[in-house]
């Protein structure tokens, strides 16, 4: 056990990694559980030594040679009986999730049931997804297969931390391939019972390992020739610094680097339901989502009145403690991630945005930022572009559908976006102008294991989820088979 150095935290990252200061190497990384409503520290944990590093990277070298010829069958009673065990601890999963990083009770529980459906998706799809697909050509026979690669480094955040996790392991798992675990320093009890519950399905030793470490020696192991490939879901930071290493090894990387969604409304929506969406697309995980709704865009006709229920519902969130299940609104998971909100928030203001409501730290213990509403947003300014990760929504006006497409594809990301509109013509525009990787239409953006998860330009690269997801780890091989029966 070690004692909690202090940190420095990228209030911008799906990673956020605690990195202590004065950190040579890595070696000396706070893993902890520190309650982010009351500032607690839980529990601390001893980072892995470079032997343990080493026998864990053997083991699951030889868990691949293993685990591969396992039959998908087989694989796939494992992970129905993962589902089962997710299932039955559904309760005790949300609780340790919302002590580690404060996400509302209710929506914790919910996440480790939806890991629970993962598992089954895949459970039930993989074999079918992944069977040999027949090719015509001027061969006796000639087909597509695909199979494992190897073992998985998964860098994953903190914000979904069961979620973010199983959306990986249980396609790499059910492909053949075995998972190494890098989760956020801030989260290692989540990160270990991921591990439990893998391995009490029955999956052999190392098909899937936690690996309690700092972030510095994330760029060794993937070094290594026996790490496969890696997926990241973080910062743009760590998706250059993870990418560029695997590319001087060869090593195939998915990267989903978050976003600054917007969430256009037009005039023939309904406006009631887009506004009541609005505020739970802007609040889910209390403002820490990469598929959070972050910029909304309203035709100027509606624009006053969406921006009155827009600001009346925000500023009626229920905030409190996130294990109450009445509770609508929790802390931001670290302390450094509302200094650097709020710096972001009056950055904005001193260029010239105004404030509708909110735009300040909240005086009460933890980490609890109010529900802000900004307005009059000026390009050169954080709100504009930015990722702000918490509970602060950037209102736009547009003049019509184009003006509202402009400032919607006006930022480097381009992960989700919910349009709202009842017109077919409308629709069928945003569907084809909107530069992002997933488009929601009179809903909220959300992912879904029957679908292809990811995005475009700075959101990343690659594919979670749905068939495509299950493919992005796999050597697809072309087969021709000449002059045989």
């Amino acid at each position: 056990m070690v004692a909690t150095p202090k940190a420095k935290y990228n209030p911008n990252s799906g990673d956020g990694t605690l990195v202590s200061t004065g950190d040579q190497g890595g070696t000396h990384m706070a893993i902890a559980t520190i309650n982010p409503a009351t500032g607690q520290v839980l529990k601390t944990f001893e980072p892995l030594s470079a032997s343990e590093i080493e026998t864990k990277l053997q083991l699951a070298a030889e868990a691949f040679s293993k685990h591969r010829k396992v039959p998908f069958s087989e694989r796939a009673r494992m992970m129905v009986k993962a589902a089962e065990i997710i299932e039955s601890e559904k309760e005790a999963h949300g609780r340790t999730m919302t002590l580690e990083m404060g996400k509302p009770i209710r929506a914790a529980v919910d996440e480790a049931a939806k890991c629970a459906w993962v598992c089954r998706y895949y459970a039930e799809n993989a074999e079918r997804f992944l069977a040999d697909e027949k090719v015509e050509t001027a061969a006796t026979n000639s087909f597509i297969r695909y199979q494992p690669i190897g073992p998985i480094l998964a860098v994953m955040p903190w914000n979904f931390p069961f979620w973010q996790v199983f959306r990986f392991a249980a396609p790499s798992l059910m492909a053949g391939n075995v998972g190494l675990l890098k989760h956020a320093s801030n989260v290692p009890q989540s990160a270990l019972a991921i591990e439990s519950i893998f391995r009490r399905a029955g999956f052999l030793e190392g098909v899937f390992q936690t690996l309690l470490i700092g972030s510095r020696q994330v760029e060794e192991i993937l070094n290594d020739p026996r790490v496969a490939a890696a997926t990241l879901t973080g910062s743009e930071e760590a998706g250059i610094q993870v990418g560029t290493t695997a590319a001087k090894k060869i090593k195939k990387v998915v990267l989903e680097l978050g976003g600054s969604d917007p969430f256009i409304v037009m005039p023939s929506a309904n406006l009631d339901e887009a506004v009541a969406t609005a505020v739970k697309a802007r609040v889910q995980n209390n403002g820490q989502s990469c598929i959070a709704a972050k910029r909304f865009i309203v035709a100027e006709p509606i624009a006053s009145e969406f921006e009155r229920k827009f600001v009346s519902r925000m500023e009626a969130l229920k905030i409190g403690d996130p294990l109450d299940e009445s509770t609508e609104l929790g802390p931001l998971s670290n302390p450094d991630g509302v200094t650097s909100l709020d710096a972001d928030v009056q950055k904005t203001i001193r260029a010239g945005g105004r404030i509708l409501t909110g735009g300040k730290k909240l005086d009460r213990p933890g980490n609890y930022y109010a529900p802000t509403v900004l307005t009059d947003i000026p390009k050169d300014s954080p709100a504009y572009r930015e990722e702000l990760f918490g509970p602060v929504a950037s209102l736009f006006r547009a003049k019509d559908l184009n003006d509202a497409i402009r400032i919607a594809n006006d930022t480097r990301f381009g992960l989700g976006a919910s349009a709202w509109t009842n017109d077919a013509k409308e629709r069928e525009i945003l569907i084809n102008e909107i530069q992002a990787g997933m488009v929601f239409i009179n809903r909220m953006v959300a992912s879904d294991p029957r679908m292809p998860f990811g995005g475009v330009k700075s959101s990343g690269i690659g594919r979670e989820l749905g068939v495509h997801g299950i493919r992005e780890f796999t050597d697809i091989k072309t087969v021709w088979v000449q002059g045989a029966s």
